[in-house]
């Protein structure tokens, strides 16, 4: 049961996708740079929203797509530095927009680039100091980012996620580790969860989860889904039993925020479930005594 509805909403999402007239998954950007951080992982408190690159050659486009934004390493018009130094942007239809950026030459002036097709090269641009690119997909109907797991091919991985740690934090900032949820007051507290996927590539590099969901006495608290981030009156939100800001999930660096509860007097058994894309689940059980 509860792998089932680990699965539900990647299904949904993924179903809308082939609705909208795309028949099969997206291709990766590259066919030999290494991803050494994803969609959701927490950057210093703040979310990746697509996938960071080191090294590689060629950028390749992920889908055929008509080119609506080109940026290149020496375009100085705005007088301003971007983030994302030279960057491309493909309308790939249905609002569906693929971004790529920090490439070190310039893209091809052509305006319809074909499937797998090079957009540029790897290189350093914008706020980057090592050789690669920012891959990120934005949908411009629903004004959010999107998972590119979710519709792209998806690499091998047969690992599960690990979970490194969970803390409570009470009402008053006061932080309860593992060993001390023997002997808890009763009252509100936020579940954080330390973890990590790993995925079979030529070196291991730390990859935030696809879900966390948390639950107490067999009832969930928290379901936190890197799904998709949209952005509501310039805020950007995080998809955690409703939309909730990021700058709460992503407020207490390495961790995510992925549950609150009130916890009231009696035993009390806290399980959380971390998975991957691929549908790996690992999960960890904390028996509380709540005084």
């Amino acid at each position: 049961m509860k792998k089932q509805l680990l699965h539900i909403t990647m299904t949904a999402m993924l179903t809308a996708f082939f609705i909208t007239g795309t028949a099969e998954a997206m291709d990766w950007p590259s066919r030999d740079a290494v991803m050494i951080r994803n969609f959701g992982w927490n950057d210093a408190g703040k979310p990746v929203l697509g996938m960071v690159f080191s090294g590689g050659t060629e950028v390749l486009a992920v889908e055929t797509g008509e080119m609506i934004f080109s940026r290149g390493r020496n375009d100085t018009a705005s007088r301003l530095p971007s983030p994302l130094g030279a960057w491309t942007a493909l309308d790939h239809g249905d609002g569906l927009i693929s971004i790529y950026s920090r490439h070190g030459s310039e893209s091809p002036q052509s305006n319809r680039i074909e499937r797998q097709s090079p957009i540029t090269s790897s290189g350093i641009s914008g706020w980057s100091g090592t050789a690669g690119f920012y891959f990120m997909l934005y949908d411009r109907r629903e004004r959010s980012w999107i998972n590119p797991a979710m519709i792209i091919n998806p690499a091998q991985d047969t690992r599960p996620p690990q979970i490194l740690s969970v803390v409570l934090r009470n009402e008053r900032g006061l932080v309860v580790n593992n060993d001390q949820m023997r002997n808890l007051s009763q009252g509100n507290y936020t579940v954080s969860v330390t973890t990590t996927d790993l995925i079979l590539r030529p070196r291991d590099n730390y990859l935030a989860p696809h879900r966390i969901v948390c639950s107490i006495n067999g009832a969930e608290i928290g379901s936190l889904n890197f799904e998709a981030f949209s952005s509501r009156d310039g805020v950007l939100m995080v998809s955690r039993n409703g939309l909730v800001p990021a700058r709460r999930i992503y407020s207490s660096y390495p961790a995510f925020e992925a549950a609150e509860v009130y916890l009231s007097r009696g035993q009390a058994n806290l399980e959380v479930i971390v998975q991957n894309v691929a549908g790996n689940s690992r999960s960890s059980l904390i028996r509380m005594i709540v005084n």
